[in-house]
């Protein structure tokens, strides 16, 4: 899952260009058994699997092991706090970042209690497992590397950047199926398109995520 999302695209050329070291390590690798069994039925009953305590522990181990101590360990988890742009570039200043995605039922609890030291949610809703959301965010974070993107400002008037969506764009032609692109965008007045930019964001933003706002 992994490998085809990090071999291609803005991914791909940051890791080309050594912007960024990714590290892709299973935890079934530090299973005990012939099985590699890394999680089991969860005590007190009920339904699905728990990642165990000792893969997960001993994976995290030899990982810190071989490089700078992790600024952070991050558990991909819907009780995580939400992630959000702002967290997206306090994590993107961090040198070393170890994220732990999991699978089936959850962690057994003593791995949020003594080793992560942040769980992470992408929304509320529940996935599969940890590996969508460990890609969401290492892609998020990438994007904000200078040099990664072909443009130095790309990411400074994208969604979010500032608290607000972004302003509505248009390309060529002109005129589509009697659709025209707004004249102000026409105009070559850059002074008075970056206004009309401002003042479209936010007005989308008032519209679709006023909770931005607040």
């Amino acid at each position: 899952m992994f490998r085809s999302v990090f071999g291609e695209s803005i991914i791909k050329r940051a890791c080309n260009s050594e912007l960024v070291e990714i590290n892709l390590v299973d935890i079934r690798d530090y299973a005990l058994d012939s099985h590699r069994s890394v999680d089991d039925k969860p005590y007190g009953g009920g339904p699905g699997m728990v990642m165990m305590c000792q893969p997960v522990f001993d994976c995290v181990k030899d990982v810190c092991s071989k490089g700078a101590t992790p600024d952070e360990i991050i558990l991909m988890t819907p009780q995580g706090v939400p992630f959000n742009q702002g967290l997206a570039r306090e994590l993107v200043a961090k040198r070393r970042l170890v994220l732990i995605a999991g699978h089936y039922e959850g962690f057994d609890e003593r791995i949020r209690e003594h080793l992560a030291t942040m769980e992470i949610s992408l929304g509320d809703f529940v996935l599969s497992g940890g590996e969508i959301p460990a890609m969401a965010i290492t892609d998020a974070l990438i994007r904000l590397i200078p040099g990664a993107l072909g443009h130095a400002e790309a990411t400074h008037e994208e969604s979010f950047s500032e608290n607000t969506l972004e302003y509505p764009q248009y390309t060529r032609p002109a005129v589509y199926r009697d659709l025209a692109v707004p004249e102000m965008l026409l105009s070559g007045h850059h002074g008075n398109i970056k206004q009309w930019r401002s003042e479209q964001a936010l007005e989308r933003t008032r519209q679709r995520r006023p909770d931005l706002l607040e």
